[in-house]
């Protein structure tokens, strides 16, 4: 039985779960800002049951559907969208692309490709960060673009594309921040929600988030 769709008002920012003490001590090295723990959200839960304006699919550069958060999406969604995802002749790795959502409950899907980690290590080291930061970063832009308010993000490149969950976190965190931060960004987001599945990576979340 799917679990219950979840409004924007049910989900709790990073200010909330510091008010409440849900959160501890964190190894983050930037200074907690108010301001933008108001906007910033950590959860646990099915990111498709999530009513936000859009949401933030793990794809593969086909667009076409996989396995883990990217299937689940296609399934939720329904065939429309694998059939609007046809006409976008896939997505570079570091990008990002926006369809409809169908029969989801939010309003619009952004698919970015994320990093093969051992793959781009492999390349340069520096390369895995890089382009994981590019599909934070070009996410919130299509997001703003289209005129959404809301995104959630699910956790890009930690299943079988292997990137460690607390690097991870702490590049997607932190390239968030600096994007909320600009000043042409000022107010154009209300909420940023970090929607994990695995326990790996809601730990690596708890512990970077500022």
């Amino acid at each position: 039985m799917p679990r219950p769709i979840l409004t924007l008002s049910e989900i709790p920012t990073v200010s909330s779960l510091y008010s409440l003490a849900r959160l501890g001590k964190t190894s983050s090295e930037r200074t907690p800002v108010r301001a933008l723990n108001n906007i910033i959200s950590i959860i646990r839960y099915d990111i498709t049951r999530l009513e936000v304006d859009c949401i933030v699919n793990a794809a593969n550069r086909s667009l076409l559907g996989g396995g883990g958060v990217d299937g689940a999406i296609h399934r939720a969604a329904g065939r429309q969208l694998v059939e609007e995802c046809a006409d976008l002749e896939g997505c570079d790795v570091g990008d990002a692309k926006v369809t409809s959502a169908y029969d989801l409950p939010c309003e619009k899907v952004v698919h970015t490709v994320g990093p093969v980690y051992d793959t781009e290590f492999h390349k340069d080291p520096r390369r895995p960060e890089a382009l994981l930061r590019s599909c934070y970063r070009r996410s919130l832009e299509v997001a703003v673009e289209n005129d959404m308010t809301s995104i959630a993000f699910a956790a890009i490149s930690t299943g079988i594309y292997g990137y460690p969950s607390i690097k991870a976190a702490t590049a997607a965190v932190d390239e968030v921040r600096n994007f909320l931060e600009l000043p042409q960004n000022k107010g154009k987001l209300e909420r940023v929600i970090f929607c994990n599945f695995e326990q790996k990576d809601v730990l690596a979340y708890e512990r970077v988030i500022p």
